[in-house]
């Protein structure tokens, strides 16, 4: 922990933007010592609380700043996981402790803490990797698209047309890549973007509130999923990636992801040790 930035300790982690490309590698490279040092039975310690919201005074219509206030007097921090990313936002703008985004529909910054983690892991980093991610221009999209471009990475969107990631999460990671020597593109050809890629990176095609659309989704993204074919238009040495859960046979085939170059099972791992270098960092 030597040489960790002084103004990381109470920081917020709302989403990847909010945190510099140097402010995230120190969170991976911790997150690599932890890895390490979990190897030798060494933990965090600490004790989890689990808080729905129906049972929270916010279900007798408590404002998020008066929930954040009360919160803080009793927590070291605080991870939400909801819909919106301004419920987010607006507890880490009046919380007194650190709020950690665990997922909206907009954003999942944790995820992407682990994938640039594996990345890395595999290549030794992601500058001049080659990232397409194929599939629902979702939140985990959003994110992925956010840290490739802080880290150097030429990342790659394919989509079918209406399944775009937000134009303006488009725009800022383009900017953000453009200042750190990588790229960012959307196209609609999976082929085009699975060409020449390091790793090959796909989510489940329906989430939580979309399973009265499901058999029109299932038909728009079929030609999107990530099989032998795909995989093999990527570099000799490519990997898949997929958040999990997966549902085999829909985004990806059941030979990709229980096959040698998934690394969906190491990203999962990487979970536990992306997000204890975090509270460690910001609780501490």
């Amino acid at each position: 922990m030597a040489g960790v930035p002084v103004e990381l300790k109470g920081r917020s982690f709302t989403r990847v933007a909010s945190w510099s490309r140097d402010e995230l590698a120190t969170l991976l490279d911790l997150a690599d010592e932890l890895k390490a040092e979990r190897a030798r039975r060494a933990e965090l310690g600490g004790m989890a609380l689990f808080l729905p919201a129906a049972e929270l005074q916010l279900a007798r219509g408590e404002s998020f700043r008066d929930t954040a206030l009360v919160l803080s007097r009793f927590l070291s921090a605080l991870m939400i996981r909801t819909f919106e990313q301004e419920e987010i936002e607006e507890f880490a703008e009046h919380a007194s402790i650190p709020v950690i985004n665990g997922l909206t529909d907009e954003t999942h910054p944790l995820q992407a803490l682990a994938d640039a983690m594996t990345l890395r892991e595999r290549f030794g980093g992601l500058g001049g990797l080659r990232v397409a991610y194929v599939g629902d221009g979702n939140n985990v999209c959003h994110s992925l698209m956010r840290i490739a471009a802080r880290f150097g990475a030429e990342f790659v969107a394919a989509t079918p047309k209406g399944y775009e990631p937000n134009p303006g999460f488009v725009a800022a990671a383009t900017e953000d890549a453009a200042a750190n020597g990588g790229s960012v593109t959307v196209v609609h050809d999976p082929r085009e973007a699975a060409h020449g890629a390091h790793a090959l990176y796909t989510d489940v095609w329906v989430s939580m509130g979309q399973d009265d659309d499901r058999m029109r989704r299932l038909r728009d993204l079929e030609p999107y999923r990530i099989d032998d074919t795909l995989i093999g238009l990527a570099d000799p040495e490519a990997v898949a990636m997929h958040c999990l859960p997966a549902h085999v046979g829909e985004e990806i085939s059941a030979d990709v992801l229980y096959g040698p170059r998934c690394l969906a099972w190491e990203q999962a791992e990487n979970r536990l040790h992306t997000q204890k270098a975090l509270m460690a960092l910001v609780i501490r």
